[in-house]
């Protein structure tokens, strides 16, 4: 895999996500090394959208229109138990994840021009990318690692628009649910 963590983004993209930070001590270390996001400055983390508008399409009233559709929703918590895969990737599966995708749909639907994966993908599954891009010799080795630090619980009380500038994903706006 290529060293240059930001082949994949380009400056303008924005992103929702979910942070978690209970992850972070387990996962860490192998994101750094294993998932570009996390070297081009992304948190642990389960998307609820991406990619989200062109920052260049972001007028004056999305974030208030986002802070409105995403304050309709409850806070939940999430249990990470178990570690799932998608062709060369290993990613930590939230559970429940209902709500997870509830909130993906519900952006995707406001603003059908920004398909959840961007219309790649039919089926919505929320996780948490730990490698990407790996062969199944190194998602084993990470996999056995995680499974001892499992489980954790996560609460999650809001979702945040990251915006990518070039060289790191940014923290733009953090939106609440309620309480």
């Amino acid at each position: 895999m290529t060293d240059d963590s930001t082949s994949r983004f380009q400056a303008g993209q924005t992103g929702l996500i979910v942070r978690v930070p209970e992850a972070e001590s387990a996962v860490r270390a192998w994101r750094e090394r294993l998932d570009p996001s996390a070297r081009a400055g992304v948190p642990a983390h389960v998307t609820v959208l991406f990619p989200f508008l062109a920052e260049s399409r972001m007028g004056s009233q999305v974030c208030p229109a986002l802070a409105d559709l995403l304050g309709k929703h409850r806070a939940f918590d999430l249990r990470f138990e178990r570690c799932g895969r998608f062709p060369g990737v290993l990613y930590l599966a939230p559970e429940p994840d209902t709500q997870l995708r509830r909130l993906t749909e519900v952006v995707a639907e406001r603003w059908p021009e920004a398909p959840p994966y961007g219309g790649k993908f039919t089926e919505i599954v929320p996780h948490l990318t730990i490698a990407d891009g790996q062969d199944d010799a190194v998602l084993d080795e990470v996999e056995v690692d995680l499974l001892g630090q499992l489980p954790f619980m996560s609460r999650v009380s809001s979702v945040d628009l990251m915006a990518y500038d070039g060289a790191k994903w940014r923290e733009r706006a953090s939106f609440a649910l309620c309480e």
